[in-house]
């Protein structure tokens, strides 16, 4: 009996720490694009267009300044492309469609075509390998193509999955560790419901959720190791606050609501600022260059505060709202 007991506390020990791992493994996955010291916390990056420069406020204190892309040509696409778990410089330039990035692992350069001009950059990380991918998405006969190139493998595939129109959301939304093809669907009016489509481990599935004109901001907001959909709706008037609606994937879908940020100032860049493994709440202030956000680790959501950036600069983490 004892040695059974031994033995079912061993296998129970066991699935525990990959449940662990796992959970920790997706996490990271959603925020390392902006970890560049390693530190399991997002960093403050902003992009200046006036000299094509990116300014780097790690969580550290340390700070890297980097002139790397050129203003109005390139998208802006941080990920961990050679998968030592440090985000990477990286563009994506429309006029060529090429990828340009500079790997912390050793600094070396990178070059790689991968899409045509007027196609979308979704850069993320589609085999569950650590490394981000490099991947597209083409309008093209009424029809989304998402292109995809595996650069652990050096192995692509592609395939349709929304229609024009659609707002692309890819996320790790079964927190199966690899990024699931996403789409937002608007109605006929603003005002209409949206409609969400997904394609992953579990399959087809949509629902309807928010209107049509809310801007999506993807995170893991409840710790669950899975990308939940929160919606940010602005007000009336510039002064408005936004209100944001998180879905909550870890507590049966139930909404959490809060308002944060101001309607007419205000970019989105959520993203886990603290290192406790949650998506905070995060705007940038283009009228004073200042992050917003409110600090989940410690339950009571305080707000945090931090200049960096001038007006007219372009916070990164952007990236990943719709």
């Amino acid at each position: 009996m004892n040695s059974m007991s031994a033995l079912g506390r061993f296998f129970a020990s066991i699935l525990t720490f990959l449940a662990l791992t796992s959970l920790v493994f997706g996490q990271t996955s959603l925020r390392e694009a902006l970890d560049y010291d390693k530190d399991n916390k997002a960093d403050l990056v902003i992009y200046r267009p006036s000299d094509s420069t990116w300014y780097i406020l790690k969580s550290s204190g340390v700070i890297n300044v980097q002139p790397f892309g050129i203003a109005n040509e390139d998208y802006r696409t941080p990920g961990d492309f050679d998968g030592d778990g440090i985000g990477d410089l990286a563009v994506w330039r429309d006029a060529n469609g090429t990828w340009y990035r500079i790997n912390s692992s050793d600094g070396t350069f990178r070059v790689q075509s991968w899409g045509l001009a007027g196609d979308e950059p979704v850069a993320r990380d589609y085999d569950g390998d650590g490394i981000t991918d490099l991947a597209v998405v083409r309008d093209s006969g009424g029809v989304l193509t998402w292109y995809v190139f595996l650069l652990g493998s050096n192995g692509f595939f592609s395939t349709p999955f929304g229609l024009t129109g659609d707002y692309v959301i890819p996320g790790d939304y079964d927190g199966d560790l690899s990024f699931d093809f996403a789409v937002m669907r608007p109605g006929p009016t603003l005002s209409s419901p949206a409609t969400f489509y997904f394609s992953n481990s579990l399959g087809y599935q949509f629902f309807e959720f928010g209107l049509s004109d809310d801007l999506v901001a993807p995170g893991d907001y409840d710790n669950d190791g899975k990308t939940d959909i929160a919606l940010v709706r602005g007000g009336a008037a510039a002064s408005d606050l936004l209100t944001w609606y998180i879905r909550q994937s870890g507590s049966n879908n139930a909404v959490a609501t809060y308002q944060f940020g101001l309607t007419g100032t205000d970019v989105l860049v959520q993203n886990d600022y603290d290192g406790d493994g949650k998506t905070d709440i995060a705007v940038w202030r283009n009228t004073d260059g200042r992050f917003y956000w409110l600090t989940s680790g410690d339950n009571n959501f305080t707000m945090r505060v931090e200049w960096w950036g001038l007006p007219n600069d372009i916070p990164v983490a952007s990236y990943d709202t719709h």
